[in-house]
């Protein structure tokens, strides 16, 4: 008999406990952005992948509903004090959402782009290494501040009156010791300004002396706050100041001046620019603002703490002859191997911890990071993997992980590394989430469930749920495409010419000479971390050669934007729209702009009201003057092809491309930009969609539609595979031919053996990731590589295109 145990009889065995009842997480009737009353069971402590077309639904599901509504849910625990300082976000759009456990969302959003954030500082080992330099460093210079580069050293004397039943006054000294850089502030790098780019010294300010973009002769703000000063003789040639003018004009501190009446601020020129311009992301400027930063801006290593960003104090300080600079800038494989020699029984426990997370590095497929590295530089799946490193050594069980394409960014060799640390993670105990189009994942999961049939307004429903067996067995898009192989190129194309690299040192790269060919299709590869990056954009797209090529680079960064930018915004589809419906109506186009003239009043073009509800989620409510239509009912009346300029916005591209292809609202100069947008894979998206509700799939094709505008002869390209379903990379390969075929020179950054069967050339890199890597480990044609098998991409080649 079967001890039951809680009761300790059997008969309880046939009547299990209630609690035993809840092994699936239920979804019934989603509805959040494209879902169409989904309703589905997913089994928890299983490995479940969902997959379908870029659009389909699959983050809708995942992330906007059952993730978010979990940390929802558990965010309502804190109290409403606590709460006011979280993020703030509204229930789903869905009927029942049954059986949540605690969900953590592993995503590629980009780590913090902060100069002072590094890989160390994001997930702790740097914390750890401060601590273990303060109890062992020698000499001994103070607490674990004192070995951290965003902690300055603070001294400060002075009186303070204790109020506690007799008032008392009392002196006080007070010091910090940090260790932060004094010259560079803990960024590492200095930042020189060329005089002669801000100014023309031979002019007066009144005769217009600033060259800077913006400073007009007559600015109120800028201009006229030096000229009546007080400080300057505005009639007087810059090459003339007196030494103490010269100081005021470059270096004066923030002082308050009274201009014509008006209370405004003086500030020296130099700190002026640094915090208008140098503050700011330089991806985030205006195309003419950014020339001008990197002409007039250059930056360099801090000559005081040679880029480490500490103290010299920090840097005096060393266990067996190295200092915390030092162990930060080793490979993560140097720096586990250095902290497991470390034997000392006082921080014993300290170096356990620090030893189990490098190792997590090293696992991940990331020993080839070290503590020192900008987080803002790190791809999106680095990102990904460096946020799974705190949760592989958790004891926490019962947990839903939720990833967004884990596989990004991963060779072949490496993609069954990250399956082991998926199913690991299911062996714990824990439901795991993976939204994924990689045949190698997909094959690993207990349960699939695929949405679609297509994309935008045509997907948001469930095509298939149940295991891989029964999806490869199945009618549906993913079914059909799972044991999709390429095939070798018969004939490659014949180069036109090439691009030299001469000694290339960036990062891991070891002196490396190669010519890249033109007129073809070049596929760089090599496992993460062996140099491709840094060959392609820390070496090639700097030389002189690649500007006069005309290279344009497309990469993976986010696009900034708020939620009034849409694709019609970002590509400059906007402008021939509102220009073709000011032309047939008689008005100006600033009407038909939902940022200008023409917005609703009461929403201010965005459609919507929002209510802010403080420490609960705020509220967004359609606005009743417009009806959501952004615009002032006056503009509505306009119309162009029998349709107004919201009807236009409303339309997916593919059918504002029929629009403006013919009849009275024939637009040539938008029918190019819409045929661009159907070229890379977006044709369900609404042209009035915002950005903010676009994948990172979506938003890195929609940037490829806008680059292939330009006149640039060479496209470098990074991962264009990111987010593409199976089905869409034999598109993504037509839509490259077609680039190559109209005289382009296409350089593509990639793992996917379908595009390397396709490319023309194959540069490998490799053999290893960081200081195993930077070396050419093959150049040729695909045929060559699989018939070589010399290489890791070799053999996974060969063994792709036989399979």
């Amino acid at each position: 008999m079967t001890t039951h145990p809680r009761t300790g009889t059997g008969a309880a065995a046939q009547h299990p406990a209630a609690a035993d009842s809840h092994e699936m997480i239920r979804v019934h009737g989603a509805r959040e952005n494209n879902l169409r009353d989904v309703t589905i069971e997913i089994p928890k402590r299983r490995l479940t992948v969902f997959t379908g077309v870029s659009g389909s639904g699959k983050s809708s599901l995942v992330f906007h509903t059952i993730a978010a509504e979990s940390q929802r849910l558990i965010n309502e625990t804190y109290s409403s004090f606590v709460q006011g300082f979280m993020p703030t976000t509204a229930r789903p759009e869905v009927d029942v959402l049954d059986g949540l456990t605690t969900a953590i969302i592993v995503d590629q959003q980009p780590m913090g782009a902060d100069p002072r954030s590094t890989v160390g500082t994001a997930t702790d080992a740097n914390a750890m290494l401060r601590i273990l330099f303060s109890r062992l460093g020698q000499p001994h210079i103070g607490s674990p501040n004192a070995f951290a580069f965003n902690v300055p050293s603070v001294r400060a004397s002075g009186a303070i009156t204790v109020e506690r039943g007799a008032k008392k006054t009392v002196k006080q000294t007070f010091s910090r010791t940090g260790g932060m850089c004094t010259r560079c502030e803990g960024r590492g790098t200095v930042s020189d300004i060329d005089l002669t780019q801000l100014f023309d010294d031979s002019k007066a300010i009144s005769e217009g002396a600033f060259t800077i973009p913006g400073w007009k002769s007559d600015s109120w703000w800028t201009v006229r706050t030096y000229a009546e000063s007080g400080f300057l003789d505005p009639d007087k040639p810059i090459r003339d100041f007196t030494e103490k003018e010269m100081h005021d004009f470059l270096h004066r501190e923030p002082v308050k001046v009274k201009v014509e009446g008006v209370n405004l601020t003086y500030e020296g020129l130099l700190p002026k620019i640094r915090k208008s311009f140098l503050s700011k992301d330089r991806e985030a400027m205006q195309p003419h603002i950014r020339e001008f930063v990197d002409r007039a801006v250059t930056f360099t290593d801090c000559p005081e703490c040679e880029g480490t960003r500490l103290s010299e104090a920090a840097r005096s300080s060393r266990i067996d002859g190295t200092n915390i600079a030092d162990a930060c800038a080793m490979q993560i494989s140097d720096l586990a191997a250095w902290v497991r020699d470390r034997d000392e029984p006082s921080v014993a426990p300290l170096l356990a911890t620090l030893r189990r997370t490098l190792d997590s590095f090293v696992e991940i497929g990331l020993g080839y990071l070290s503590l020192d590295r900008p987080s803002g530089t790190l791809s999106g799946g680095e990102a990904q993997r460096v946020k799974m490193i705190r949760h592989l050594g958790s004891s926490l069980t019962d947990v839903t992980y939720v990833f967004d394409e884990p596989t990004i960014g991963l060779h072949p060799h490496d993609i069954q590394r990250m399956n082991n640390l998926l199913l690991r993670l299911r062996d714990k105990g824990n439901t795991v989430l993976v939204v994924e189009h990689k045949p190698e994942t997909i094959a690993i999961a207990d349960h699939v469930v695929d949405l679609g049939p297509g994309a935008g307004t045509a997907g948001g429903t469930v095509c298939f749920e149940g295991t891989v067996e029964g999806l490869r067995a199945g009618d549906t898009l993913t079914g059909r495409h799972l044991d999709d192989r390429a095939t070798l190129k018969e004939k490659v194309r014949t180069p036109t010419g090439k691009l030299p690299i001469r000694g290339a040192t960036a990062h891991n790269l070891r002196d490396v000479d190669v010519d890249i060919p033109l007129g073809v299709l070049v596929v760089v590869t090599g496992v993460a971390g062996s140099g491709k990056s840094s060959l392609l954009h820390g070496s090639l797209v700097t030389t002189d050669q690649a500007a006069d090529a005309g290279v344009v680079a497309i990469d993976q960064g986010a696009i900034r934007g708020s939620r009034r930018s849409n694709p019609a915004t970002y590509t400059g589809l906007l402008d021939p729209i509102r220009k073709a419906f000011a032309k047939a109506n008689g008005v100006k186009p600033g009407l038909f702009s939902s940022n200008s003239e023409g917005a609703c009043p009461h929403c201010n073009g965005t459609g919507v009201i929002y209510t802010d509800l403080a420490m609960m989620a705020g509220v967004a409510t359609t606005c009743e003057e417009c009806e959501g239509k952004r615009f002032h009912p006056s503009v509505l009346e306009h119309r162009l092809g029998g349709r107004d300029i919201s009807e236009v916005l409303a339309m997916p591209v593919t059918e504002a491309a029929a629009f403006f292809a013919t009849g009275d609202a024939r637009t040539p100069a938008a029918t190019r930009v819409l045929d661009r947008l159907a070229d890379v894979g977006l044709g369900y998206l609404g042209l009035g969609q915002p950005l903010t509700t676009l994948s990172g799939g979506e938003r890195q094709r929609l940037k490829l539609a806008t680059h292939m505008g330009e006149k640039g002869g060479v496209h470098l390209l990074d991962e264009p595979t990111t987010g593409l379903h199976l089905a869409d990379v034999q598109h993504l390969l037509g839509l490259l031919d077609r680039l190559v075929d109209s005289g382009k020179s296409v350089i593509v950054t990639e793992h996917h053996q379908a595009v390397m069967a396709h490319a023309d050339w194959i540069i490998d890199l490799g053999p290893g990731a960081g200081h195993d890597g930077g070396r050419i480990v093959f150049e040729g044609t695909p045929a060559d590589l699989v018939a070589a098998r010399s290489t890791l991409t070799g053999r996974h080649l060969a063994d792709y295109v036989a399979g």
